[in-house]
């Protein structure tokens, strides 16, 4: 595990929470103080919109609903909750159904009458997992990364991003892709912010019985509160 030059990492992050009129300190061009600043920013996120894409290749089935995955985007608040929408295929129709993860408990919203149930065991989204401190981002970004390949600087969305490939650890990829592929070693782009560290965007490809999958991922409003509670599924 790499040690974290914490006064680098501080200074960026301070530079961060900076008003726009006050000058920003990017994190120097160099992958081991990027990635141990994204390690211990993403470690500590509290809250963050995410969208989870399968972006191509070989579908992904969600079996209880004979559907299969297209995409998830929301909220997560800390320590362990989200809400979002899930989009399902069934056949060329697209079904979306409202999502609360929390600390382990998951809810969705009825197809047709939108009320909130308990979900079916087979449901294998859980949203909340991301930023498991054990198997999620935090963890990924400190010690379950090889192969590391530093891309220098390049921009996305109008904007200046550090971009990284790596080979990301099988025990983390599961949880951070939210329990919708079995566990396997890949190879994984990440676009981080060059002042916190934070992820921006991830692009990886997973193979299930001998089939590849594309996924995009996108994070962004690091920091602006959220409120998650249980859904009513009286009401």
């Amino acid at each position: 595990m790499r040690s974290a030059p914490a006064t680098i990492v501080a200074l960026a992050l301070l530079a961060a929470s900076c008003g726009s009129n006050e000058p920003v300190e990017e994190l120097p061009p160099e992958p081991e103080i990027v990635l141990d600043a994204a390690a211990e920013a993403m470690g500590a996120v509290d809250y963050v919109r995410f969208k989870i894409e399968w972006a191509g290749g070989a579908p992904i089935s969600i079996p209880d609903f004979r559907a299969d995955f297209v995409d998830a985007e929301g909220s997560f608040a800390a320590p362990g909750a989200a809400n979002g929408v899930a989009t399902l295929a069934v056949g060329n129709a697209r079904v979306q159904l409202g999502v609360i993860s929390i600390e382990g408990d998951t809810w969705l919203t009825e197809p047709i009458t939108g009320a909130w149930m308990d979900a079916p065991s087979g449901f294998n989204i859980d949203l909340a997992v991301l930023f498991d401190p054990e198997d999620g981002w935090g963890p990924l970004l400190s010690d379950g990364l090889s192969d590391i390949e530093w891309l220098g600087e390049e921009e996305r969305s109008s904007e200046p991003r550090y971009r990284i490939r790596a080979v990301a650890d099988a025990d983390r990829v599961t949880t951070i892709l939210a329990g919708l592929i079995p566990r396997q070693e890949v190879g994984i782009d990440l676009w981080l912010d060059t002042v916190t560290g934070h992820i921006r965007e991830a692009e990886l490809s997973t193979v299930y019985e001998g089939q590849t999958s594309d996924w995009f991922l996108e994070f962004g409003e690091y920091g602006e509160p959220v409120e998650i509670t249980p859904p009513d599924i009286e009401g």
